[in-house]
């Protein structure tokens, strides 16, 4: 039975329900067909799924015991032996500049416009998953694969509508750990990604057919090579139900956590044919490095800022990556450099400009096929980097077999100090970027760089693991919890004197959550799922 606030659907001998808060402005994406097609996912992936999540729990106790990650010997078969993914698809073959951004609308056809190669369209980090949000999304990239989206600004009553040609489109569903209260089942919530794929899935894939592509997935925060045989047989099904070639499905993997660095030829190969890459997901990785290694007082990582990819870890992660993918045939995809065009600043804004190119020309040079920018106006400066030093469509060649890059590259510890500056502006940051997602905005610009939850992960556990392990900054004294609690009350009134009385509340409800975050003898392991605890069911 259904209604048009709420909708309700019995399954066989009413065993299982999904029940679906319905206030959206386009019920079809909710049709009862889709649902049957998410809720069919559920049912047969979902307990595996949760299998594979209490396995990461039990893998995260031995590494806080005091083990450290190292390369699986009951897979190295995989790694030893020659294997290569399938050949990209004609609209994957150059990509050598990706956009992303949440499926915001004005967002996906700017994007879509912005002359990248690929637009990523993220439901994950830089998407705070409010209902409205998460199902105007799929609208949006409904319209969008279908190319009648258009956007009128209510101000100025300017009018968008895509271009001849656009960039091809990849989606990122929410990572695994991840659920959708608003989409619930006898069994308790659907797993978010289950959601996010399930519903672009089942209204997509045939129309992509049609119109001579398919589904492409950005596949976030794996953890292990079994994480990727899940999906890949998730998307297995998805093909067969809807009769969708199988195989057509292609996907690049996010290598973004410490474990999952060491299992990179065993993730493309349990994706096998559906690879087309993996990408040096930077920001959530060095996230991962503080999280893997919180009980390791030795490996307390310095100020944010002094992290950068010229550091020797993230130098031998982004080198293994490229080895891995082009060894397998296939793209290596850089990062994302957080700094956006700054208006108004000449001196700044030329600065800013010259940190992402140097950024871009180390990425090419290295050996990537293509990079990620946050920004429109950032695209025309990668591609001009990557035009100029990979003149073909990518730099995907036989390779050696042997690599240089070793356990101890991955696992060496990057050196330098804890400064107060660095610890203010981790709470600032914080704070700021919490408050914008609980307003229902996961992709913010502070201090003219574009912060999304896998920079403000960073900022978050930096400043337990410092408590944690009794820290000292530059000026000798030792991080705290009060000196903490110090920065974000001087953090917080700044905050209400830029933005009024009238934000008191929200603000003052974002500093208790990180003061109980950050409070805690545990670290909590995502943020988000705290703050989405905090977000009222719609």
């Amino acid at each position: 039975m259904s209604s048009h606030r709420s909708l309700t659907i019995f399954r066989e001998q009413q065993a299982d329900r999904i029940a679906v808060n319905n206030q959206i402005i386009d019920d079809s994406v909710l049709s009862e067909d889709a649902l049957d097609f998410v809720h069919e996912i559920f049912l047969r992936f979902g307990p595996r799924l949760s299998d594979l999540l209490v396995e990461r729990v039990k893998r995260q106790e031995e590494l806080d015991a005091g083990s450290l990650p190292n390369f699986l010997e009951e897979t190295r078969s995989i790694r030893d032996s020659d294997w290569m993914v399938a050949p990209p698809p004609r609209d994957l073959l150059d990509r050598r500049v990706e956009i992303t951004g949440p499926p915001d609308r004005k967002m996906t056809i700017n994007a879509l416009n912005s002359g990248a190669n690929v637009f990523m369209a993220d439901f994950e980090d830089s998407l705070s998953p409010t209902w409205r949000n998460v199902i105007l999304g799929q609208v949006n990239l409904r319209d969008a694969v279908r190319r009648s989206i258009t956007y009128t600004h209510p101000a100025t009553g300017k009018r968008y509508e895509l271009n001849d040609e656009t960039a091809t489109l990849f989606v990122r569903p929410r990572g695994l750990h991840l659920h959708e209260k608003n989409l619930l089942t006898t069994m308790g919530p659907v797993p978010a990604s289950i959601v996010d794929f399930g519903l672009f899935f089942f209204h997509n894939a045939t129309e992509l057919q049609r119109r001579g592509s398919s589904v492409y997935m950005y596949l976030p925060k794996l953890e292990h090579h079994l994480e990727a045989r899940w999906w890949n047989d998730v998307i297995n099904w998805s093909e067969e139900k809807l009769g969708i070639p199988v195989g057509s499905t292609r996907t690049t993997v996010l290598i973004e956590t410490i474990p999952a660095v060491f299992q990179m030829d065993e993730i493309l190969w349990e994706l096998h044919d559906r690879s087309v890459g993996l990408n040096c997901g930077r920001w959530d990785y060095i996230f991962s490095y503080v999280k893997t290694f919180k009980e390791h007082p030795d490996r307390c990582l310095p100020d944010r800022s002094n992290v950068g990819m010229d550091r020797h870890c993230m130098e031998s992660y982004a080198k293994l990556l490229i080895h891995t993918c082009h060894r397998r045939g296939a793209h290596a995809m850089g990062g994302m450099s957080a700094q956006i065009p700054i208006k108004g600043d000449p001196k700044s804004n030329e600065v800013a400009l010259g940190s992402v190119r140097e950024d871009k020309i180390r990425e090419v040079e290295l050996g990537h096929d293509g990079t990620w920018v946050a920004h429109p106006g950032l695209v025309a400066l990668a591609k001009e980097v990557f035009d100029t030093h990979m003149p073909a469509p990518n730099q995907v060649n036989p390779v050696e077999k042997s690599c240089q890059i070793d356990r101890m590259d991955i696992l060496a510890h990057p050196q330098g100090d804890v400064t107060e500056a660095g610890l203010s502006h981790n709470v600032d940051v914080c704070l700021r970027y919490v408050v914008a997602w609980l307003s229902g905005n996961g992709c913010v610009p502070i201090y003219n760089l574009m912060e999304d939850a896998a920079t403000a992960e960073i900022s978050r556990v930096q400043i337990w693991q410092w408590i944690r392990h009794g820290v000292r900054t530059d000026s000798g004294e030792v991080v705290t919890f009060g000196k903490f609690a110090d920065y974000l009350n001087k953090a917080s009134r700044a905050m209400v004197e830029e933005n009024g009385l009238s934000h008191e509340g929200l603000i003052c409800k974002s500093c208790t959550l990180l003061r109980d975050v950050t409070d805690s003898h545990k670290l909590r392991p995502f943020l988000t799922s705290l703050l989405y605890d905090n977000l009222e069911k719609e």
